[in-house]
């Protein structure tokens, strides 16, 4: 390894990381049958795979956001917040970050890990936060603590013409095949450097422009002491598979008792032997006729009752209930209902407590870009990641809890307005207040 370039060492390490998140997006995608298909055998694929994931997904992501604090609860700390908060809004909006936060967290989800990369885009003058694919990505820490990242690869392809336009690199014409030919770069930073490497070849190597790696990985659920993380997809592959075995069999047998198989006894040969309404058959003597039914004795029951079992062990091991899914024939309500949907609620949990950080490191690394390129003073922040609630809400009610909660001085009427989901509460609050000054505000206002 010693005498192998960067790009020729990472093209060896983490085959097995590699490979699993392969398999991983393989089996979301559907290709769930181990093995090829025998001639003439029936493969039903259900792909709960990826209705579990996605569903999670929803849940985890609904109404998402976030609030900048003041510092302390002076004027100045207040003025500070809210220029801070306006500022992020514009990166989210031009970076359009609900719908990439969304996705993100869907191949999160999938592969096990996840990443985000905050960078200055110098042609536009903006921060540009982009999610570069996590199977293209190396890193290495200090000793055994998986918290401190000292370096980061990122490896992608790109065609002729984008590497002479990014880099001025010319990259050789078409080969015998007609065919455009790619390079592989492979950009390698640290905290004081950035190296840029094409096809194996070092072209670029500069003091890093932000003082800090500018990027997130961050494990969909974190195992002890790994840096990287766990798939969604291995728990639910076995019950998957089985799932689609044992509808794939009942499908069989459903098609061949409805197009019956006559059985005849004692005959050593047989011709034009028709099963239809009206076939008279010729026999010889000491001979039997019958036709076979696979459906005797309750053998579809037993079928059903298997793949009851197995549909409710994917549903355990998924931890996504079948009310979950807008199930809830039994009509539970209330702390039932909240009992029910636990295991999700636990499983959304976990991914949230990860997120809360991820999300706040970004903005952090905004604020630190914003602040070293355009020299803007931000002064000090607290962030507060805001998440949607995961059970269907009472809104009449919760209108009537924030109200009070503020009218006993708990929490402030800003805080209940995040609580109630509104986009823009000091922009709202700012609305109040002119309302009063111009007398057009209701007589009896509420304090939310």
């Amino acid at each position: 390894m010693d005498n192998l370039t960067l790009p020729q060492q990472i093209e060896r390490m983490d085959l097995d990381r590699l490979r699993a998140y392969s398999e991983n997006l393989d089996f979301y995608n559907g290709a769930q049958w181990p093995g090829r298909s025998r001639r003439g055998e029936r493969r039903l694929t259900f792909n709960y795979s990826r209705a579990f994931i996605d569903k999670v997904t929803s849940y985890l992501m609904v109404d998402t956001g976030f609030s900048i604090e003041p510092w302390d609860g002076s004027p100045e700390a207040s003025e500070r917040a809210k220029e801070v908060e306006n500022t992020l809004l514009e990166v989210y909006e031009a970076n359009n970050l609900q719908q990439l936060d969304f996705d993100t967290e869907l191949d999160t989800s999938i592969l096990g890990d996840g990443a985000y990369k905050v960078t200055w885009d110098a042609e536009e003058q903006r921060v540009r936060v982009s999610a570069p694919d996590v199977q293209g990505i190396y890193v290495w820490w200090v000793g055994d603590d998986v918290t401190q990242v000292r370096r980061v690869a990122s490896r992608y392809k790109l065609s002729a013409e984008e590497v002479e336009l990014l880099y001025g690199i010319k990259v050789p014409g078409p080969g015998l095949n007609g065919r455009r030919s790619e390079s592989t770069v492979v950009e390698v930073w640290t905290t004081g450097s950035l190296e840029i490497w094409i096809d194996n070849a070092l072209h670029q190597q500069r003091p890093n422009p932000y003082g800090f790696i500018p990027f997130l990985i961050f494990p969909n659920i974190r195992e002890p002491k790994k840096f990287w993380g766990i798939s969604d997809i291995p728990a639910i592959i076995e019950p998957a598979r089985e799932l689609n075995r044992a509808f794939s069999q009942l499908s069989m047998i459903l098609e061949l008792s409805g197009n019956p198989i006559a059985v005849l006894e004692n005959v050593e040969d047989a011709q034009d032997i028709a099963v239809e309404p009206g076939a008279v058959w010729e026999l010889p003597d000491r001979a039997r006729a019958y036709l076979l039914d696979l459906l005797q004795g309750g053998g579809v029951k037993l079928h059903t009752d298997f793949i009851n079992l197995v549909y409710r062990a994917l549903h355990d091991l998924s931890e996504s209930p079948r009310t979950s899914f807008g199930d809830n024939r039994q009509g539970l309500s209330g702390v039932a209902l909240e009992m029910e949907l636990n295991p999700l609620i636990q499983k959304i949990r976990r991914k949230r407590l990860i997120r809360t950080a991820v999300y706040r490191h970004r903005i952090q690394m905004i604020l630190k870009i914003l602040v070293r390129k355009q020299g803007r003073a931000l002064g000090p922040v607290r962030t507060r990641i805001v998440w949607g609630p995961i059970l269907p809400q009472d809104r009449s009610r919760l209108i009537q809890d924030e109200e009070v909660l503020v009218r006993t001085g708990i929490h402030s009427r800003r805080r209940a307005m995040e609580n109630l989901g509104i986009p823009d509460p000091d922009g709202e609050l700012a609305r109040l207040k002119q309302e009063a000054i111009n007398g057009t505000e209701p007589r009896s206002p509420s304090p939310v």
